[in-house]
Parts: structure tokens; C-alpha cells; sequence
């Protein structure tokens, strides 16, 4: 199993969230999020403005293959214009060792 971190541009996660859905990964976690990535934030004047609001998406999935489609649809749809452009955001992807349904205890997704 492999967790999928995406961090983006909140005008962008509705859209995101709609196409991951219609490709088969309903089940995702949306969190509000600041920060600053390499360019260290936004100057407007003399005004340093370094917590910029971003919202990351968290899904976990089983195989490779279903993490090439999310991070293809990600990519996709939350990069601005057709070259993207600073602040679109990050994906970061992880092992997940073991996952656990509370309700019922069973092991897995």
C-alpha cells in the first residue's frame, strides 16, 4: 500500500477531488493547510506573506498502478495553465506498512 500526499492550490481541490472520484478513489481525506514552498512565500511591498493557504489531499492505495493514476490526475488538474507555474503544489508518496478499519478491526483497505 502506498499514501498519496498531495499539497495544492485550494481553488483547485474540488476539481481534483471530482476526477479522482470518476477514475475510482472516492475515498479521500481533505485538510486546510498553510505554508511556503522554494520561493519562500509572497513580497507585496514590503509585506512578506510566508503561510500560504494550501489544501493537501491524503488517499491511500493498493497497487503501483493506482498510484501512476492518481498522481497522473493530480498533476493534471492542479497545474496552472499548460506549463504550471510556482505554488501549484507537491505529491509526495509513502509506504504504508498496515491499515486498520476501526469499526470493525479488519486489517486492509
Amino acid at each position: 500500500m502506498l499514501m498519496i500526499r498531495a499539497i495544492v492550490r485550494p481553488e483547485k481541490s474540488n476539481i481534483i477531488l471530482a476526477e479522482l472520484n470518476s477514475a475510482g478513489f472516492p475515498a479521500v481525506t481533505k485538510m486546510d493547510v498553510v505554508g511556503r514552498g522554494k520561493q519562500r512565500g509572497v513580497k507585496v511591498g514590503e509585506v512578506v506573506y510566508d503561510e500560504i493557504p494550501k489544501e493537501m489531499l491524503m488517499l491511500v492505495v493498493q497497487e503501483e498502478k493506482d498510484k501512476d493514476d492518481v498522481i497522473s490526475i493530480v498533476s493534471k488538474y492542479a497545474k496552472t495553465g499548460k506549463k504550471g507555474a510556482f505554488g501549484d503544489g507537491k505529491i509526495f508518496v509513502t509506504p504504508v506498512e498496515e491499515a486498520y478499519t476501526i469499526s470493525s478491526g479488519t486489517k486492509g483497505l
